[in-house]
């Protein structure tokens, strides 16, 4: 493992540095003394490893391709914007628009998440985006969004509290998000469908499932199908009638 000290440093120098090393191969590093530095993981293509211990700044794995990213704290804003496959496991919380227009791969995050998390998430043919937050989310939780998974567990959480905010899937036209506890009709956004998951879907949950505890050594509660709803689209135009004649 190549360790690499950050603390001081400007974030372009590190990225330059961790770029130039994963062209020549090196794909295990360690990163010290993270304090807000951006684009960490960014664009990377091909598998490897980069551990952080601090607080990563925005747009942590950004366009990334095939990397892991573990982060042994909280992560920004921004984390995973618009990667295409890989892994970015936080094990603790994180900010706002996680998953901004990601196209696949995952991102577990053990604690809570801020707002508008999932924000046009897409998928294609075999290309599958998944979240899964184990806390809390706050408003906009999967809007606009297109394709992929998102579940919400709920971890530490009654199951008779919403982990949710407002707005919920406003604007969502695919995919499909699923949310342990209570959940209201009012905290959804216009057109969007909910309903006890079907055991196929609690079989995909569950898949994700395991690998998310096994990622963060986090032992999931036995979960049951009917702990959790479906949220979904019911038109693939939900604001058509208003913004187009």
């Amino acid at each position: 493992m190549t360790t690499i000290p950050c603390q001081g440093r400007h974030y372009r120098e590190i990225n330059q540095e961790i770029e130039a090393m994963w062209k020549d191969g090196f794909r295990n590093f360690s990163l010290q003394g993270v304090n807000g530095q951006r684009y960490i993981g960014r664009s990377l293509s091909g598998e490897g490893i980069i551990e952080i211990n601090g607080v990563p700044g925005d747009d942590l794995g950004m366009f990334m391709d095939g990397a892991t990213i573990l982060v042994h704290g909280n992560a920004q804003d921004g984390v995973g914007n618009t990667m295409n496959s890989g892994k970015i496991i936080v094990e603790g919380d994180i900010r706002d628009i996680a998953g901004y227009a990601m196209r696949g791969g995952k991102i577990w995050v053990k604690g809570d998440v801020g707002y508008r998390v999932g924000i046009h998430m897409k998928s294609y043919l075999n290309d599958y985006p998944v979240i899964i937050i184990g806390g809390s989310s706050q408003d906009f939780l999967g809007e606009y969004m297109a394709g992929g998974l998102i579940v919400v567990l709920g971890l530490g959480y009654d199951s008779s509290c919403s982990p949710v905010g407002k707005f919920i899937a406003s604007g969502m036209h695919g995919g499909k998000l699923f949310i342990r506890g209570r959940f209201r009709p009012e905290q959804a956004g216009l057109g969007i469908g909910i309903e006890q998951p079907t055991p196929r879907d609690y079989d995909e949950i569950t898949s994700y499932l395991n690998e998310f505890s096994q990622d963060l050594d986090l032992e999931i509660p036995d979960f049951k199908r009917d702990d959790f709803v479906k949220v979904f689209p019911t038109t693939t135009r939900p604001y058509g009638r208003v913004y187009a004649y």
